[in-house]
C-alpha cells in the first residue's frame, strides 16, 4: 500500500510516543484514525480530542467497522504489542496492509528532505533542539518526536512537509527503515541487548544506518566515534566545536566554531553537558540545511525543553524537584553531573523505577555504581513494559549492589508519604516507566507541604 491509497488508519498501541505522533500526521492529514491501547494515557485521551477513536481492551469487535475492512485500511502496530494480540491477528489473517511504526515513519519521511537523529542517548531532546531551530529559521517543516516539546506542547508539529525531523530509533533496528538527507549518531553506548545480544552486533546496526544516508546528504555524528562524517563536541578538537564555555545568567555561555566561523556569546539555558552536546548537534545539522545560520544561534537561547528531560518542576528557596527520562547508566551519569554542576553542595535524593528486566539485568553493576553517586537513593520496582520477568531480577537485587547506606526499596504506595517526610534539598525522580505518572502529585504534596510550613 502507497501512502497516496490509504484511506483510513488503525494503530494496535495508538498511545505510545512515536505511535501518536504518526497519529497525529494522519488525522492532520485528513485520513480517520482509531486504534487500541492497553490502558487510557494523557496522550491517549488527547487523541480523542483531536478526533481519534480509541478503545481499550484487545478484541476485534470494538474495532470500529470501516476499520474491520481492508481495502483502504492501513494498519499500524509496535513491536511493544505482544505476539499473542487477538485484533493484530485479526488484521494479518485478513488480508489487511499491516506495518511496523518504523515502516510507514520511513514511508513519510522518504517525500520530505529528512534529518534523523539516532542514537542510544539524546535523541528526543536533539530532535526537539532541531525542529525548534528549524521553524525559527523560517524552513517548512514537521517533527515526530519522542517525548513532548515544551516549545510546541506536542510530540509532533506540521508546519509544511518540505523537511521531516524524525527521531532514528535503533531499537528492532527501526532506523533502518529511513534515508535521510541529514543523519546524526550522538551516542552508541550498549543497550537493547534483548534485541542485539552484543555490543558488537549493535555497533553494525548504527554502521548500517549511517550507510542509509541519501547521496550526496551528511553524516554528523559525536567526536571520538568510530564512524566517518562531521565531527562535533566540546572543548576539542571537533569540526563543531563549543569553546571557552562558562555558567552566567542561568546558563551557558560559549562560542561555537563551525569550518567556516565562529559565533561569539552564544547562550543555551538546559542544564547538563548531555544536553549542551544535543544543542551543538542540533545547530550542526540544522546548519547544512538553513540558509541563516544566525537565526540559528539565536534559537539555541529561546529553546524551551523537553517533558522529562531535566524538567524542573518545582524550584523554590528551600526545595528543587527535577524529573527526568533517564534508564540506562551513561543517562544516570549525565544527570548526576548536570545537578552537581548547576546544585553545588546540595544533597540529592534519587527515586529510580528500573526499565525492564532484561535492562536491568544486563546492566546491573553500571546502574548500581552510578546510583551509588547520589546521597540517598530509593528504588521502586522493576517497571516491565513489554517483558516478562527474570527469575532473580527484580528491584531487591539491584539494591544490594548499590554502596551507598542511605539507600531503600518503596512501593508506589510509600512513595509520596516518604518524600514529603523526608523533604530532600534537591528530589530526582529518574525511569522511563511510569513513574513520569507520579510526577505531578509528588509535586502537588511538596507544594502543599511547603504552604503549610508557611501558614
Amino acid at each position: 500500500m502507497r501512502l497516496e491509497q490509504v484511506e483510513r488508519v488503525y494503530f494496535v498501541g495508538a498511545g505510545g510516543i512515536g505511535m501518536s505522533a504518526l497519529a497525529r500526521y494522519f488525522l492532520r492529514s485528513g485520513q480517520p484514525v482509531a486504534g487500541y491501547d492497553k490502558t487510557p494515557s494523557p496522550l491517549t485521551e488527547q487523541l480523542v480530542r483531536e478526533g481519534a477513536l480509541l478503545h481499550f481492551t484487545d478484541a476485534v469487535e470494538a474495532v470500529p467497522e470501516p476499520f474491520r475492512q481492508a481495502p483502504g485500511t492501513l494498519v499500524i502496530y509496535t513491536p511493544a504489542v505482544p505476539a499473542g494480540h487477538s485484533e493484530l491477528a485479526f488484521f494479518r489473517q485478513g488480508g489487511f496492509a499491516v506495518k511496523k511504526r518504523a515502516e510507514v515513519l520511513g514511508m513519510i519521511s522518504a517525500a520530505t528532505r529528512c534529518l534523523a537523529v539516532a542514537g542510544t542517548h539524546g535523541k528526543t531532546t536533539t530532535s526537539c533542539i532541531l525542529a525548534h531551530l528549524l521553524r525559527e529559521a523560517g524552513l517548512e517543516v514537521m517533527a515526530f518526536l519522542g517525548g513532548v516539546s515544551e516549545d510546541f506542547g506536542s510530540n509532533f508539529i506540521m508546519e509544511g512537509t518540505e523537511y521531516s525531523v524524525v527521531e532514528a530509533d535503533e531499537f528492532d533496528r527501526s532506523f533502518l527503515w529511513l534515508q535521510p538527507e541529514v543523519a546524526c549518531v550522538t551516542s552508541m553506548d550498549a543497550d537493547h541487548l534483548d534485541i542485539y545480544g552484543n555490543a558488537e552486533a549493535l555497533r553494525a546496526s548504527f554502521a548500517e544506518f549511517a550507510g542509509r544516508v541519501r547521496p550526496g546528504g551528511t553524516l554528523v555524528v559525536r567526536n571520538g566515534l568510530p564512524l566517518e562524517g562531521i565531527t562535533y563536541g566540546i572543548e576539542d578538537d571537533a569540526q563543531y566545536a563549543i569553546r571557552n564555555l562558562r555558567i552566567e545568567g542561568g546558563g551557558y555561555l560559549f562560542d561555537i566554531c563551525t569550518p567556516g566561523h565562529t559565533y561569539k556569546g552564544v547562550r543555551f539555558y538546559k542544564p547538563g553537558r548531555h544536553n549542551l552536546l544535543n544543542g551543538l548537534a542540533a545547530f550542526t545539522m540544522a546548519d547544512q540545511v538553513a540558509a541563516q545560520p544566525d537565526r540559528l544561534v539565536k534559537a539555541l537561547a529561546t529553546f524551551k525543553g523537553v517533558e522529562r528531560r531535566f524538567s524542573y518542576k518545582l524550584q523554590t528557596e528551600h526545595q528543587i524537584f527535577i524529573d527526568d527520562y533517564a534508564h540506562h547508566p551513561a543517562e544516570i551519569d549525565a544527570v548526576c553531573d548536570a545537578i552537581r554542576e548547576v546544585h553545588p553542595g546540595k544533597e540529592v535524593l534519587a527515586v529510580f523505577q528500573p526499565h525492564l528486566f532484561s535492562r536491568t539485568r544486563d546492566f546491573g553493576p553500571e546502574f548500581a555504581r552510578s546510583l551509588s553517586r547520589f546521597d540517598r537513593v530509593w528504588l521502586l520496582e522493576i517497571y516491565p513494559a513489554r517483558e516478562r520477568p527474570i527469575e532473580g531480577i527484580d528491584a531487591n537485587w539491584l539494591l544490594e549492589q548499590i554502596d551507598n547506606p542511605h539507600k531503600r526499596l518503596l512501593s508506589k504506595a510509600e512513595l509520596i508519604p516518604e518524600i514529603t517526610r523526608a523533604r530532600p534539598e534537591v528530589l530526582l525522580t529518574i525511569g522511563a516507566g511510569d513513574i513520569g505518572l507520579e510526577v505531578d502529585p509528588i509535586k502537588n504534596a511538596l507544594s502543599h507541604a511547603s504552604e503549610l510550613e508557611c501558614d
